[in-house]
Parts: C-alpha cells; structure tokens; sequence
C-alpha cells in the first residue's frame, strides 16, 4: 500500500497516520466542518472535507469516503474505532471497489457484530459462556422461566449491543417485565435491533479481554490480556496491562480460548475477545469487538509490538512474523481515558474550549491526543480528549507515574476525568488489586473526590505559607 485513508478522526487518526509514516505511506485524512482546523488534517499529507458537523452526514457516510479514497487513489482504509470501524456493510464496500479495508471481512464483523451469532459460532470450541440462553427473547413469561432455572440476578442484554446500551440487571423475578421492555425500547432505538437474550449475572466480574491478531496464512497469536475492570455506565476509563490476578496458567488458557474464538469466524487482524471472569477466577467468554480498541497502547507497552503496523502489513497479505513463543510481558502499562466530562456531576459530557491545554512529558509517560490548547470540544462526538498512558517495570512504579503525570496535566475552560484517575489510583482497592467492575458504585462519589480536592488545596496552602515565612526569614540586602 502505498497510500491509505483514515475514516476517523482526533487522537487515533494521528496514531494511524504516525505508524503509516514511519511505514512510507501517504495519508489521507477525512474531516467534518467542525474538524477542518483540527490536528489530524494538519498531520495528514492531503485532507478532504467529507461534510456537516453530525457524524451521520460526515464520519459516518461510507459511500462518501469511498468516493473520495478513489479519487485520491488510495490503496487502503483504516477506520480506526468507533464510527465505521464495525461497520461490515462498509467493509464490504471496500471490498467492492477495490480497496482494502484494514481490519477483518465483512463476514467476520457481521458474525461477531451479533451476540447471538457469536455464541452460536464459537460453542463448538469449548469456550466457557455464562449460563443462560443463546437465542433471543421477546416474551416476559418465558423470560421468567429462563430466570429461575439459571437463578437471579439475570442480565438482560442487546444482542447488537454495545457501550451499554440495551442491557439491564434483574434481580427480582416481579421486575423481569418492566426491564425487559426498557432493554428492548433501548435497543431498538440504539441500534434497530430489539432483539434481547437472557444470561445469568455475574455478581462480582472482573472485565478481561485479550488482544489477538491474525493474518491470512493461518497464524493467530494472541498479545495478552487487559484489565478493564474500572468502568462508569458500563464503559472503560481506567485500563491497564497485564492483569493484576491471572496466573500465567489462567493466562495462556484464556489466550488459547481467544485464538479459538477467532479461529471460529475465520478472523483477520486486530481483534479483541472479551470474557467476564468471576471471583473463583473461572472465565466466559463475553463478546469479540472487530477492530483496535482505545486501550491497545498499554498492549504496546508491555509487549514492544506496534499493532497499527501489524494491522497494515495483515492488510497487505503479510504474515506474522512473531512466533508466540517469542512474546513476552515486560513492566506494566496504565491508560486513563481523559474525557471531557465531570464526574463531579455523574459523568455528564462538559463541553467548552480548552483555554489552557499543557500535556505531561517525561520518560514512561505517553500521550495520545488530537487537540491543542484554545480548541473546541465538539458537542457532535465522543468526549474523549486523550489518552494518558504510563509505563513502569511493575505495577506500582506505573501507578506512581501516573499520579504524578495526571498532577502534571494541565487542563483548564473544561472539566475532565483526570481527579477520577487520579482518586482511583489511589485507592486501596485498586492499589491492592482487589476490585471489579463494580468499583465506581462500591468506592466512588464525588463528595468523596471533592474530600480529596480540598486536601490537597489544604496541603498546597499550607507548603505555600511555610515557603513564604521561610523566604520572610532570610536577610534581605539592599542594593547601593
């Protein structure tokens, strides 16, 4: 490929076009009217305005995008996360016209795009799932069957979901009703798709998942697992390489398990597969999510692997040169998610201009950004600002950087999640490693995050008046 378009924006656009650089490819970047003074289309070596601020009449215009990587004659498309990066329709029209699409077939996103198909295509490998039915349910009785052979509390859960949306918790069986028709109301809405199923809900999960690649000669490998317990409305904010509680054992069998899911839908490039892992440490598999995650930097960490320059040279017809083997875990990597949102308030998006933006430097610490200091954040997309990234030779070193680089970010005319990093790597629970994905409901309100705000304040004040009385002690000599 000798020149590719990213169908993306912000902070993973620049990753894409950074690795595609270092590669001696060209690239292209797409941009929205909001975006077009935006870093990624600066970054970029030709840039095209592909239409109005809403997603769905730029980012998400698939037809549009291709029309304009042909004109410009590309050779590749990287869709990056979110917007069509799942999209298999879209793969399939890359297909189509003759461009390569960066990540896995069309076939392979739809197989796992569906939750129920995704079960159905790796049950014959042996893989863990949790108890429950893999088919959808539309009748409140029958569900209330469901719920007492498997035993509450049971999860009601989107078949095309994600992000969330369309799942519910049941704990009582007079309620299976009402939450039902909220899950199916929300699915349908979100993804126009009411179809539900019914699992058994693991009461105390740590979320895990572990990053495969796969190329067209048949090598599957996976680069370990992360640890994505520390989630708020069922989404990710803190990440981290490796995991604190899997023994290499549970390690390479849960590795072995995601090779097999990929195995079983004839996978092609980064993936990741997603298991739920409980208390006893026994694993199930949860779902496969067909692209780069937000979080691969820590696998970049840990492992000293560049997965956009394996995804590229896949594309390519390349195989892995990595044998299995051969990879190993060095040090440990965290990411927190900087979202422009307060969790002073719930974590509701605050949207405004980044009137002071000073990212931290320094040996270890790696950020991953698409905004510069007097800039917008958009009202039409995710609110995410950056990724802060530290690495360290062990757990604790990378979580005392982190501190200390989150001290040293300076974001002002918004607020963001950077006091919740920080609050959760302080955190006994989290500095023990004894969490799961319930840590912002058992450990977390604001009137405990403002408790640790006003201590510093105090602190701060008080090491200010100690260096002022200091400065007022030394003898001041006046100049003839």
């Amino acid at each position: 490929m000798k020149k590719i378009l990213i169908a993306n924006r912000g902070e993973i656009a620049i990753r894409v076009m950074k690795t595609a650089q270092k590669m001696g490819i060209k690239t292209v970047a797409v941009y929205s009217e909001a975006d077009r003074n935006a870093p990624h289309v600066r970054f970029a070596d030709e840039a095209v305005c592909i239409g109005e601020a809403p997603s769905n009449k730029s980012y998400l215009l698939g037809d549009k995008i291709i029309e304009e990587a042909k004109k410009l004659n590309v050779d590749g498309i990287h869709p990056g996360y979110g917007f069509l990066s799942e999209n298999a329709n879209f793969a399939e029209l890359c297909e189509q016209n003759n461009i390569i699409f960066i990540g896995p077939k069309s076939k392979s996103i739809r197989m796992m795009g569906d939750k129920l198909a995704a079960k159905d295509a790796v049950k014959d490998y042996n893989i863990p799932m949790v108890p429950g039915v893999d088919r959808a349910v539309t009748d409140p009785k029958e569900a209330s069957e469901i719920a007492r052979t498997i035993g509450f509390p049971i999860l009601i859960k989107a078949s095309a979901g994600g992000g969330g949306k369309g799942m519910r918790i049941v704990e009582k069986e007079k309620d299976v009703e009402e939450q039902m028709a909220r899950a199916i109301s929300e699915a349908t809405s979100a993804f126009g798709d009411g179809s539900v199923f019914i699992e058994k809900y693991i009461t105390s999960p740590r979320h895990i998942e572990i990053q495969v690649l796969a190329d067209s000669h048949g090598n599957v490998l996976h680069f370990f697992e992360r640890e994505c317990s520390v989630q708020r409305r069922h989404q990710k904010v803190v990440e981290e390489a490796p995991s604190s509680i899997l023994t290499p054992e549970l390690r390479e069998e849960m590795g072995q398990a995601a090779i097999k899911v990929a195995k079983s839908c004839d996978y092609l490039g980064a993936g990741t597969v997603e298991f739920l892992v409980d208390s006893n440490l026994n694993f199930y598999f949860l779902e496969m999510n067909t692209r780069l995650q937000v979080e691969h930097p820590v696998t970049e960490l840990i492992s000293g692997v560049d997965l956009v320059e394996l995804q590229i040279k896949i594309a390519q017809g390349e195989a892995i040169s990595i044998k299995q083997e051969a990879l190993k875990i060095n040090g440990h990597a965290l990411e927190l998610r900087v979202y422009a949102e307060d969790p002073m308030n719930n974590f509701l998006p605050s949207i405004g201009n980044l009137s002071t933006y000073k990212i931290p430097i320094g040996e270890g610490i790696r950020v991953d950004d698409g905004y510069e200091e007097g800039m917008d954040i958009p009202i039409y997309y995710d609110p995410m600002i950056s990724k802060l990234i530290t690495y360290g030779k062990s757990r604790d070193e990378a979580i005392q950087l982190m501190i200390k680089a989150i001290d040293n970010y300076k974001i002002e005319g918004v607020k963001t999640t950077l006091p919740f990093g920080k609050f959760v790597c302080q955190h006994e629970a989290f500095i023990s490693g004894n969490f799961d994905t319930h840590f912002v409901k058992n450990y977390y309100t604001p009137e405990k995050l403002q408790a640790g705000l006003d201590e510093e304040a105090k602190i701060a004040a008080l090491l200010a008046l100690k260096i002022y009385f200091e400065d007022q002690k030394v003898i001041k000599v006046p100049f003839n």
